[in-house]
């Protein structure tokens, strides 16, 4: 239990309140578009096996990529696999069990979701190298995330072409991409002494913050437009403007000089944004179906 308590540690499996929320919604979304009803406890089941294993995949693969600059950071230097609490041998076990299992659920949902698997692994593995030779990290991390909802569409219909699917993948790209932003700030000085790639080491944390910013109101533009794709009303509508005012607070939380308030801005609110944009949704799909 101690391992896998310091496995759990080791991949953040808290943080998965970030995007499960969002494979949910594609799921909830391409359901009801496609069926006019509800998914059923099979698609459930099976999509968040398929996250569930993506996303252990995904954080075992970046603490693997990243052990030795880890080493280095005094911000993660303890991270379990780099003080030893998980080994290189238990982590890649792990991260091969977690595989398995994305391609099972996917196996299990349907044949498109088997055909796309290679992209969704080649952008989990390639994310943790980005940050070794381009700034756009940030925005390849989004749409690695972004994944989650176009997944959960896939797992309900079998199809892509409704615009709305990648309205929502959208705002998911920003938001993170937005979000990744504000984390990396805290790693300013450490980046650009080693070499490694940001927007915040290319722009400054002034400029840095000002894009983060933009990324957000992409982000609300986005859901908007998730929104009027599937006449989903004012409670949505509703819920998107609680959205704004949360990211709203949450830049409000930190600036170029006062990064103190970091982890309430990255981990607490963006946590709540997830939860309150399913909650929104959720009602509004029940009201108008």
């Amino acid at each position: 239990m101690g391992k896998f308590r310091a496995f759990l540690e080791m991949i953040k499996f808290e943080h998965t309140i970030f995007a499960l929320p969002f494979a949910y919604l594609g799921l909830i979304f391409g359901r009801v578009e496609e069926y006019g009803g509800w998914p059923d406890l099979w698609l459930w089941f099976w999509t968040t096996m398929a996250m569930v294993g993506a996303r252990t995949a995904a954080m075992a693969l970046n603490r693997l990529i990243d052990r030795a600059i880890d080493a280095l950071n005094p911000r993660t230097k303890d991270r379990p696999l780099v003080t030893g609490k998980v080994t290189v041998r238990e982590a890649w076990g792990y991260t091969l069990l977690s595989l398995a299992l994305l391609f099972v659920s996917a196996a299990m949902l349907n044949p498109l979701a088997v055909k796309l698997l290679p992209i969704a692994v080649f952008f989990l593995v390639f994310y943790s190298y980005t940050k070794r030779f381009t700034w756009l990290s940030h925005l390849v991390l989004g749409v690695t995330d972004g994944l989650a909802p176009l997944g959960g569409w896939v797992a309900a219909t079998g199809r892509l072409d409704h615009p709305a699917a990648w309205w929502l993948f959208l705002a998911v790209v920003f938001w993170i991409a937005g979000f990744d932003i504000l984390y990396a700030t805290q790693d300013f000085e450490f980046d650009r002494r080693h070499g490694l790639h940001s927007i915040p080491v290319r722009f400054g944390l002034r400029r840095a913050l000002g894009i983060a910013r933009g990324f957000h109101a992409l982000t609300v533009a986005f859901l908007a437009a998730t929104g009027l794709a599937l006449g989903l009303g004012g409670v949505f509508g509703l819920g998107v403007v609680v959205a704004a005012g949360i990211l709203a607070y949450e830049h409000a939380l930190v600036s170029p000089t006062d990064l103190s308030r970091l982890n309430t801005a990255f981990f607490t609110m963006n946590g709540v944004l997830a939860v309150v944009v399913f909650v929104f949704a959720l009602v509004a799909v029940g009201v108008g179906r």
